[in-house]
């Protein structure tokens, strides 16, 4: 378990950052990312943000790269397999919306702040096998690409964008709450947490975000979401009071502290923030540790990515 422990760390910095490249380009329903068959695997440019070159390789080459990046290398093949279905759904979205075409002449990059995870180096001989068995698989709804949002671990119920990533426009059709049973894989500090800060520790974090209120004199919640997520907190400080969103705060101050919003306790006393809850991952779409659960209980990838979204949500082939 210490192993997963440590790594869970790792994938929590990546959620983060993957969710906020989510946010950048949000799903529509223009002409751009309509789904159409393919005659063949296409090619993706690969911006290598380590050494700035652009490589062009196979799709399913650069998708099993990304599993590998995205998530442990002792899963289940299932759960690889859905995580496939996700890197792809994401990445044929990405290139619709224009890829990062204008800021390196390539359509994905390496640099998970701009895309996804990559880590070549681990792919193994189940993620290919994974990647193979859903090859040319992404996710559809009303004919477009589904903006393929994932996270950690749920905390038993997973959250629709507007609360779990503080998403501005128009809640998606395809996002949807989902309630999870117990999950006995979860690592102990996935599903119960607690993260302190002292005032001037917290201080200093939120200036670093931007969110500069002067000495910190208390810290409390406003406004809860359906699933009890943290959506808007008030911080009050000697230069002024500020509300912020529940996902902004997180962020601000680590989120590999604080692992989510689904918390149970948010006390603010003698100078000390104590946070405690469950749940890593801001919540929306796929709960990777409840995908594990789902892959050891013998669901199909399709079956565990449909578990986490609305219905309409349709798997398609594109190409062989």
């Amino acid at each position: 378990m210490k192993f997963r422990v440590e790594q869970g760390v790792v994938l929590g910095l990546v959620l983060v950052i993957v969710a906020a490249v989510a946010l950048l380009v949000s799903w529509s329903s223009t002409e751009d990312n309509i789904v159409r068959e393919l005659e063949q695997e296409p090619q993706v440019s690969v911006y290598m943000h380590e050494t700035g070159q652009i490589r062009d390789m196979p799709m399913e080459e650069y998708i099993a790269a990304v599993v590998a990046g995205e998530m442990f290398p002792d899963w289940p093949v299932e759960a690889y397999a859905a995580q496939a279905i996700f890197a792809r759904s994401f990445t044929m979205d990405f290139i619709a919306a224009g890829g990062v075409k204008d800021k390196y002449g390539a359509d994905v990059s390496t640099n998970i702040e701009e895309t996804q995870a990559f880590n070549a180096e681990a792919v193994t001989d189940d993620i290919r096998k994974a990647v193979e068995m859903t090859r040319g698989q992404v996710m559809v709804f009303d004919n477009r690409y589904v903006r393929a949002w994932f996270h950690a671990y749920s905390g038993g119920i997973t959250a629709q964008a507007k609360e779990g990533l503080d998403y501005q426009e128009e809640e998606p059709p395809f996002t949807a709450s989902v309630e999870l049973p117990e999950n006995e894989y979860v690592p102990d500090d996935v599903a119960n947490w607690e993260a302190i800060y002292e005032a001037q520790e917290l201080q200093q974090l939120l200036a670093d975000a931007g969110i500069d209120v002067g000495e910190i004199s208390d810290v409390k919640i406003l406004e809860r979401g359906p699933t009890e997520r943290i959506t808007k907190i008030q911080i009050d400080g000697s230069a002024k009071s500020e509300v912020v969103s529940g996902p902004q705060f997180r962020l601000a101050v680590d989120s590999t502290r604080m692992k989510s919003t689904l918390v149970d306790q948010f006390e603010f006393s003698n100078g000390q923030l104590r946070i405690s809850g469950t749940g890593y991952g801001h919540g929306v779409g796929l709960s990777q540790w409840d995908a594990y659960k789902m892959a050891k209980e013998g669901m199909s990838p399709e079956e565990i990515v449909k578990s986490f979204f609305a219905d309409g949500v349709e798997i398609r082939k594109i190409y062989d």
